[in-house]
């Protein structure tokens, strides 16, 4: 493809996400290049970055295009992305728009008054408002300030930037050592984590589902902080554990591989969808041990399992307000409204589950958020409700599971960000059912 008609493609594929506001952009990408299989490989990851750049910036870019009162169009966004972002001239962005077969056509009069306004502009200008200039959404700017103080602004940027590939050796198949050299003689450099006895990190992005070692099992694609979660379930061979809302089960293969396969895991979810997904994932990793069970309405499956289980973890749904640097498009598809009532259904999640806990075994809590909302505040309501639990300090919990080695942070709570640790944004507190 020309450069010309990559940005045609970059437009096509913003418009894509716009006619789908509440769809994750990552399915919308997936659809629209399963649709033009014509599109080579290195030209569907120009246009692909090209387009998360733009998600990741459009809170700031809206800003830019608002002062000229016009609608933030898909081609107003990708021109002001080019000129803002990107650093083109002037001149550069109307060679990019020339209009013909494969190419968007050129600017009209309101286009060109913005470009001519724009070329040679800070993406970020003294008088952006603050919220914009962090690039936080109102609703969120609150729980972001009280969550990293006067770390604020290096949390934001930490957030801004685009993710790493992570990966988790899967144990079940061979030590990380193995799955290093594995991945390095297919030309995929790696290097060990700083946290999680099992993670790799490939320092630049680079195709790893069609390796042999992602094919054979031997590594799984999870980020650094959600490996941390599973291992603080402190999961042994021979015990019963429930992962509540599995989702497609990354973390249920990780805790799977923790047990060695012995003792018996339960990945629950109320997608019948995702957990049809996580079948492909189980088998591929060698895991035996789980099952799975789709939570339906007025099901009594927790009530009869009462007390049956020496951990339970609730990767509760969340804003995923720690994931913005790899789900830029979060930023605005999330309201304050959905924030709201994510933190009603993190509670009944937890008042619903609690039961299940064996007396002396443990609940662990976890979101993909940095919001105190979702997270400490959380927490603390839930024990102000059962007096049956308390919680276990990270540096206990920590130390059970990686003994002599530090915790990663501070306080009560695994809390985690980009900035600090190079994950994304987590949350994890381990409470323990009283015996």
């Amino acid at each position: 493809m020309t450069p010309s008609a990559r940005i045609a493609a970059t437009v096509a594929l913003v418009a894509d996400v716009a006619a789908a506001p509440r769809r994750p952009a990552d399915a919308t990408a997936n659809a629209f290049f399963r649709e033009r299989r014509y599109i080579g490989s290195g030209d569907r990851r120009a246009v692909a970055e090209r387009a998360w750049g733009i998600l990741r910036q459009k809170l700031r870019l809206d800003w830019h295009i608002a002062r000229f009162n016009l609608p933030p169009t898909p081609r107003l966004l990708v021109m002001a992305h080019l000129l803002l972002a990107e650093g083109w001239t002037k001149e550069g962005v109307l060679q990019g728009f020339p209009g013909g077969r494969f190419n968007a056509g050129p600017p009209d009069p309101g286009e060109m008054a913005v470009i001519n306004a724009l070329a040679g502009t800070p993406l970020a200008p003294p008088e952006m408002p603050e919220g914009i200039a962090l690039n936080l959404p109102d609703w969120a700017l609150g729980g972001y300030r009280a969550r990293f103080g006067a770390e604020l602004p290096a949390a934001a940027a930490a957030m801004d930037q685009a993710a790493p590939l992570d990966l988790r050796a899967n144990l079940l198949r061979g030590t990380r050592e193995q799955a290093a050299a594995a991945l390095a003689a297919e030309g995929i450099p790696t290097e060990p984590m700083g946290y999680s006895p099992w993670g790799l990190r490939i320092p630049d992005r680079r195709p790893i589902l069609a390796s042999k070692a992602f094919t054979d099992g031997l590594v799984e694609i999870q980020d650094e902080g959600s490996q941390l979660i599973a291992l603080l379930t402190g999961a042994k061979p021979g015990m019963r554990v429930v992962d509540y809302c599995a989702g497609a089960a990354g973390k249920t293969l990780a805790v799977a591989a923790m047990m060695a396969n012995r003792g018996r895991i339960i990945a629950c979810d109320v997608s019948a969808t995702r957990l049809e997904g996580a079948v492909k994932r189980l088998r591929r990793a060698g895991v035996d041990n789980a099952e799975r069970h789709l939570l339906t309405a007025g099901d009594r499956w927790v009530k009869r399992r009462a007390g049956q289980f020496d951990c339970v973890l609730v990767d509760a749904p969340c804003t995923g307000a720690g994931t913005w640097r790899r789900n830029p498009d979060a930023r605005t598809r999330t309201t304050a409204r959905d924030r709201d009532e994510l933190v009603t259904k993190q509670r009944e999640i937890l008042d619903h589950v609690a039961e299940l806990v064996r007396p002396g075994g443990r609940l662990v809590y976890a979101t993909c958020s940095v919001l105190p909302e979702e997270n400490g505040m959380q927490v603390e309501a839930f024990l102000s409700r059962h007096a049956g639990y308390e919680a276990v300090p990270l540096a206990e919990a920590w130390a059970a599971v990686m003994p002599g080695i530090p915790a990663p942070c501070p306080g009560p709570w695994l809390e985690l960000a980009p900035h600090s640790h190079g994950t994304d944004g987590f949350f994890a507190a381990v409470l323990r059912r009283k015996g």
